[in-house]
């Protein structure tokens, strides 16, 4: 695949049929257990900040944020990022979160949280958060809670329990 043959867009509403395809495709009915998409029942995600990855019309990636806050600290939260199998390992997935990593920066957020693996995060910075710091609407395994400062130190205090952002919320 070139450069040239992958378009990364801002996700739209007419997107949301053919992503949620994706979603029971690439994690299945069990993803609604999960401690993530537990705070997604309680808000919409941002369309400005959440992005598609497209090979000519077809849909082959996903990624969105949703505003959140750590105890009274706003954040985004990265999730979930997810490519077709047969597109994976040809770089959609990073591509999809440097522009989410970008743009958010742009927007002057300034913490994005997710719950992922570190080897592969880690590479555009994201860090393990200490354990006990900061906690969950339900179960995770604390070793893949991770954080992203855009602005160097804007994690420096901050701890408590994950919420949707109310600014934000449904009606």
């Amino acid at each position: 695949m070139t450069d040239l043959s992958l378009t990364i867009a801002t996700e739209t509403a007419n997107d949301a049929q053919v992503i949620e395809r994706l979603h029971a495709r690439t994690f299945g009915p069990g993803r609604y257990v999960l401690s993530a998409y537990r705070l997604r029942e309680h808000v919409d995600h941002r369309l400005d900040l959440s992005f598609t990855a497209r090979i000519g019309t077809l849909l082959v990636g996903s990624v969105r944020q949703l505003p959140i806050r750590i105890g009274q600290t706003p954040a985004l939260m990265l999730g979930p990022l997810t490519v077709e199998p047969p597109f994976r390992s040809r770089g959609v997935g990073r591509k999809l979160l440097d522009r989410a990593i970008s743009d958010a920066r742009a927007a002057g957020q300034k913490l994005i949280l997710l719950v992922g693996d570190e080897p592969y995060y880690s590479r555009v910075g994201f860090k393990m958060i200490p354990k006990g710091t900061v906690t969950m609407p339900g179960p995770v395994d604390a070793r893949r809670l991770l954080v992203l400062e855009l602005v160097e130190g804007a994690f420096d205090g901050v701890a408590g329990p994950v919420k949707p952002d109310w600014n934000f919320a449904r009606a």
